[in-house]
């Protein structure tokens, strides 16, 4: 019963430890920040996206205007084809000043997402770290405790020795049923392994057993032991 109890203790401590529930916690929360960064960067794409088309169309005219006024320093053309130019270089100028402003604007949206962005990830990052520690921990705890485990059950098999193969028997069928320990003790009137008091009648007959002979609670059929 002892080792038994010891064992069930063990594995929920090897299952239930602070460090697992701790990781539970980081995890969801990575998760919730991984959901808000695929946000933001939805978010911020089409913005960088039209910035990027903006500024190169920006160059483009700029280019186009310093072709124009490159030419229009050096050309000897009539003054009909030097006044087409003038208005191309007046409506390319135009067109890029329209352009840059564009830009200007597309940068200045780009900023607060881009800060949001950055936010998200500096959050991030201790977490991710956090996250390595506690797994390494969390191997470390079970594999010792696994160990604990196994020393435990040499002893639980090193006890079952000593019982009869007919009180084994019944030990190990009322484990099965119980969950837990095959057998209990009486507390204050209780069994105190499904903590329910037994009848009068039932405790009675239980201090009326003959040595050696085992009554079973009969709420959860663990052996009550003397």
């Amino acid at each position: 019963m002892d080792a038994d109890r010891w064992i069930d203790r063990v594995g929920s401590q090897r299952s239930h430890l602070p460090e697992i529930a701790e990781l539970s916690s980081v995890e969801s929360e990575l998760r919730s920040l991984l959901t808000a960064l695929r946000d933001a960067q939805s978010a911020i794409d089409p913005v960088r996206l039209a910035y990027d088309d903006a500024r190169a169309e920006s160059e483009r005219l700029n280019r186009r205007a310093d072709e124009l006024a490159s030419a229009l320093s050096s050309s000897t053309a009539n003054a009909r084809e030097l006044s087409a130019m003038h208005k191309e270089l007046d409506h390319v100028r135009e067109l890029s000043g329209a352009s840059e402003d564009r830009e200007l604007d597309y940068l200045v949206a780009i900023e607060p997402l881009e800060a949001t962005l950055n936010a998200i990830k500096e959050r991030a990052q201790p977490l991710v770290g956090r996250r390595q520690e506690l797994q390494g921990a969390i191997v470390e705890l079970q594999a010792t405790l696994d160990d604990e485990l196994v020393a435990l059950r040499e002893q639980r098999h090193e006890r079952s020795r000593a019982l009869s193969s007919e009180l084994l028997a019944r030990y190990d069928a009322a484990m099965v049923r119980a969950g837990t320990a095959g057998a209990a003790q009486i507390d204050l009137g209780r069994c105190d392994g499904c903590r329910l008091a037994l009848s009068p009648l039932d405790l009675d007959r239980w201090k009326g057993q003959p040595e050696g002979v085992f009554m079973a609670c009969p709420e959860c059929g663990r052996l009550l032991l003397p």
